[in-house]
């Protein structure tokens, strides 16, 4: 029986890289690098901070304390170690294989940087932020905080030795991940040894893309990708199968189903409307999302 494989609307890589403050040295992906603009609802931005050698300071690098309102921050944190603090008591610090999954809600401010012992001996750095909207029933929802650590995680064999799929939120094959999600996403890597090959079907309804972090793979048979490469599927039924073409492939999952809602966003925070964008604005300068000296 042949397979019908899910169509591929394209592949795209990332915007020039750039820092964002002195800790994240990225390549945005969306909407800067592929001006997807809502195509891939729930999912908003995402920032990848490709594998890179930050050399040993006694200045912690990273990102002051600034506001969000409406979505929420998604980092998963392949090598090094980063720290979070937010205005409202959270604080965590991930490292390999770990996920801070931060609910920016009604508003609040926050600050993120490398872990200090990390700062002071530097190291390999490999990071992705994803900001994911949130719908306008929950958008003032009172924010939160999930550390999601690597023993924490949903993890699936594939087959004949050839890989594992950690599931950070959604499920595949059954094994769900921990993250608690407002709507539903789908949200795991696999990493891959060479010829291993993972099969899955996701609803057509929901956005859905893979990018490669490290090798090669071939995705549904037909198209190779490289490290950097986003692969976009169209809407439509059918299976993905990606297979991994060096022992060392990892390849990102991003799946949702979209928010048909109105979006507006500007700077840090992403509302239904420019007058809720303006609010927000209003109501940070009032001091209403908080203290910035915590």
């Amino acid at each position: 029986m042949t397979t019908t494989f899910r169509a591929l609307e394209g592949v795209y890589q990332g915007a020039p890289i750039h820092m964002v403050g002195d800790g994240f040295r990225v390549s945005n992906y969306f909407p800067g690098g592929t001006n997807f603009g809502e195509r891939f609802s729930p999912f908003i931005l995402m920032d990848y901070n490709a594998p890179f050698v930050f050399p040993p300071s006694n200045e912690v690098k990273g990102v002051g304390a600034h506001p969000h309102r409406g979505f929420e921050t998604v980092t998963i944190a392949y090598d090094g170690y980063v720290e979070h603090h937010d205005n409202k008591g959270h604080h965590g610090i991930i490292g390999p294989g770990d996920v801070q999954w931060m609910t920016a809600g009604s508003g609040l401010l926050h600050k993120e940087y490398h872990e200090k012992s990390f700062s002071r001996r530097g190291g390999l750095f490999h990071v992705i932020q994803l900001w994911i909207n949130l719908p306008r029933a929950h958008k003032m929802h009172a924010p939160k905080y999930q550390e999601l650590l690597k023993a924490d995680m949903g993890y699936s064999e594939l087959p004949d030795g050839g890989g594992t799929v950690r599931v950070i939120a959604g499920s595949f094959n059954g094994v769900t991940g921990p993250a608690q999600t407002f709507t539903p996403v789908n949200l795991f890597d696999i990493s891959f040894k060479a010829g291993g090959v993972a099969s899955f079907e996701l609803p057509a309804s929901y956005n859905t893309a893979a990018m490669v972090l490290k090798g090669n793979a071939l995705i549904n048979g037909e198209r190779t990708a490289a490290e950097g490469d986003f692969v976009l599927f169209s809407n439509t039924a059918g299976a993905i199968q990606i297979e991994g073409q060096t022992d060392d492939t990892l390849v990102i999952v991003l799946s949702g189903e979209p928010i048909d809602e109105p979006v507006f966003q500007q700077g840090p925070f992403v509302m239904n409307s420019r007058q809720e964008v303006f609010q927000a604005f209003v109501d940070f300068q009032d001091g209403k999302m908080g203290p910035a000296d915590f």
